[in-house]
C-alpha cells in the first residue's frame, strides 16, 4: 500500500489543466493577479534595501527579475526576495482553515522557473499553481494544533515544491524525493510573529528558495527520503505534532484548495480584519466621532488573540504594527480606512495613533478550535453610554463572502501604484491574466513586472 507521502506526491504530479474545474481556474487567475500586486508593492517597503544588500552578495549571475524593480539576481536570490515582497506587508491571500499563505512561497518559484527555463504556457502555470496550493493547504489542514512553527513558510515550502515539480513534469517518485529534500531545509518558527519582526516574511523567502533547490536535487538524482511528511521524524510529527493527513487528503482532485482561498482586503494580519470590518460597520451605522469612543473590544477565538493581541506602543516596527489590533483599529478610527502607507515613516509614530490604540483591547472566548478565526464580536463603547455590537461569523473576502471584482481590481491598482519604480499599465497585466490559458509564454507577463 502506498504511503500518504507518496499519494500526495502522486497527486501533485498528476494534476493536468484539463482536470481543473471552472471555479479553480477562475480562482487561480484571481489570486495570481492578487499576489503579483502585493509582491510589486512589497518591493517599495524600506526593509527591502538591507535585504538586497545582503542577498546580492550570495551570487553574481543576473538571471531573474525582481518584481517592480529593474534589478536582476540569481534564481535563488530573486525567489527569496520576491517571496519576501509577497508577504512583507501582510496583504497576500491565505487559506483560513490551514492558516497558510499559499501563494507567497509558490508564485515566485514558478515565475523564476518560467523566466529561466521557459517557454512556460499560461495553462502550465495555472496547473502548477493548482497543484502547489493543493499540497501546501492539505498539509496545513492536517494539523490539529495551533501554530508553533510558521506554517505559511514551512508547509508553504512543500506547496512550492509540488508546483515546481508539476511544472517540470516530475513523476510521483521525483516529487516525493523533492519533498524529502525540502524537509532537510524547512525552517521558520512563530518567534518572529511574536516579536513582530520582518524575519517572518524572510522565512517565506527562505522556504521558497529551498523549494527550488529541492527540485534541482531531486532532478539530479540525489538520494532522498521515503516518508518526509509522515515518518517518525517527518514534517507532520515534528512540526505539527497532532495531525491527520489522510482525512485532509480526501477529495483531492475533485475539490480544489484554490477555491478555498481568501483575499486580504486590508494590509494587516488577517486576524485584525474582523476588528476592522466591525469598527467600520458600526461607525457607518452610528456616525460617531473619534472623540466619542471610550473603548473598543474585540472578542474571539484563541488564535485571534495569539496572532494580534499585543499592546500598542509609541514606536512600533512596521511588522509589529501590522500584527497589532490596537494599532490597526486606531488607524481605522483616524482615517476611516487602512492603507499600506500607514505602516511606513512618520505614520508609524503618530502620537494620535498611539493614544487611540490605548482604547482597544481584546478578549478570548471559549472556542476549542486552535485554528479558528471566527466567530468574533466587535464592541464599541461611546462616552454617552451607548454600547454597540457587531458579530462576525464569516470573514469578509473569504469564499463565502468573496470580494467583488471591483474591489479586487481596486486593491490591485493601489498595489501597482506602490511599485518601487514606475511600471507600465496595470490594465495590460489584468488583460493578460484574464486570458492566461491562451498565453504561449508567460515571460510576456513577467516582462510587465519590470520597469521599462
Amino acid at each position: 500500500m502506498a504511503s500518504l507521502d507518496f499519494s500526495l506526491a502522486r497527486h501533485a504530479a498528476s494534476v493536468k489543466f484539463e482536470h481543473l474545474s471552472p471555479q479553480a481556474l477562475e480562482a487561480a487567475k484571481i489570486f495570481l493577479l492578487d499576489t503579483i500586486g502585493v509582491g510589486v508593492a512589497g518591493g517599495s517597503t524600506p526593509e527591502v534595501a538591507p535585504l538586497l544588500s545582503a542577498v546580492s552578495q550570495w551570487g553574481t549571475s543576473k538571471e531573474i527579475s525582481l518584481w517592480g524593480q529593474r534589478r536582476t539576481l540569481t534564481a535563488t536570490q530573486a525567489i527569496l526576495v520576491n517571496a519576501y515582497q509577497a508577504h512583507c506587508q501582510e496583504f497576500d491571500c491565505l487559506h483560513e482553515g490551514a492558516v497558510l499563505h499559499a501563494m507567497a512561497t509558490l508564485l515566485p518559484v514558478l515565475l523564476a522557473e518560467a523566466q529561466l527555463r521557459g517557454p512556460v504556457s499560461g495553462r502550465a502555470l495555472l496547473t502548477a499553481i493548482a497543484a502547489g496550493v493543493d499540497v501546501s493547504c492539505t498539509i496545513g489542514m492536517a494539523s490539529k494544533l495551533g501554530l508553533r512553527f510558521f506554517r505559511p513558510a514551512a508547509s508553504g515550502g512543500f506547496g512550492a515544491v509540488a508546483g515546481l515539480a508539476n511544472l517540470r513534469g516530475f513523476d510521483a517518485d521525483a516529487t516525493l524525493a523533492a519533498f524529502g529534500h525540502q524537509l532537510g531545509q524547512v525552517s521558520g518558527t512563530m518567534q518572529a510573529h511574536t516579536e513582530g519582526s520582518v524575519v517572518l516574511p524572510f522565512q517565506i523567502g527562505v522556504n521558497a528558495r529551498a523549494a527550488f533547490q529541492s527540485c534541482d536535487l531531486a532532478q539530479a538524482g540525489f538520494p532522498s527520503l521515503q516518508t518526509p511528511l509522515t515518518g517518525r521524524f517527518g514534517y507532520l510529527p515534528m512540526f505539527e505534532s497532532e495531525w491527520d493527513l489522510e482525512s485532509a487528503m480526501q477529495g483531492l482532485g475533485e475539490r480544489w484548495r484554490l477555491t478555498e482561498l481568501s483575499h486580504k482586503p486590508y494590509p494587516s494580519g488577517r486576524a485584525t480584519h474582523g476588528g476592522i470590518e466591525g469598527l467600520t460597520t458600526l461607525r457607518q451605522q452610528a456616525n460617531f466621532a473619534v472623540t466619542d469612543v471610550t473603548e473598543i473590544v474585540v472578542r474571539g477565538p484563541s488564535l485571534l488573540n495569539h496572532l494580534v493581541n499585543r499592546p500598542g506602543v509609541e514606536h512600533p516596527t512596521p511588522n509589529y504594527a501590522r500584527l497589532c489590533m490596537p494599532f490597526v483599529l486606531a488607524k481605522v478610527l483616524q482615517h476611516g480606512a487602512l492603507d499600506p502607507m500607514h505602516f511606513r515613516g512618520e505614520a508609524l509614530v503618530d502620537p494620535e495613533t498611539y493614544a487611540l490604540s490605548l482604547k482597544v483591547r481584546m478578549e478570548k472566548d471559549d472556542n476549542p478550535n486552535p485554528n479558528a478565526l471566527v466567530p468574533q464580536e466587535v464592541i464599541v463603547k461611546l462616552s454617552n453610554g451607548t454600547i454597540m455590537r457587531h458579530p462576525i461569523d464569516v470573514m469578509l473576502a473569504s469564499p463565502a463572502r468573496p470580494l467583488s471584482r471591483e474591489a479586487q481590481l481596486s486593491k490591485f491598482h493601489r498595489c501597482w501604484a506602490l511599485s518601487a519604480e514606475p511600471l507600465g499599465s496595470p490594465e495590460t497585466v489584468i488583460a493578460l491574466i484574464d486570458m492566461l490559458e491562451d498565453c504561449a509564454d508567460v515571460r510576456q507577463l513577467i516582462a510587465c513586472l519590470t520597469p521599462s
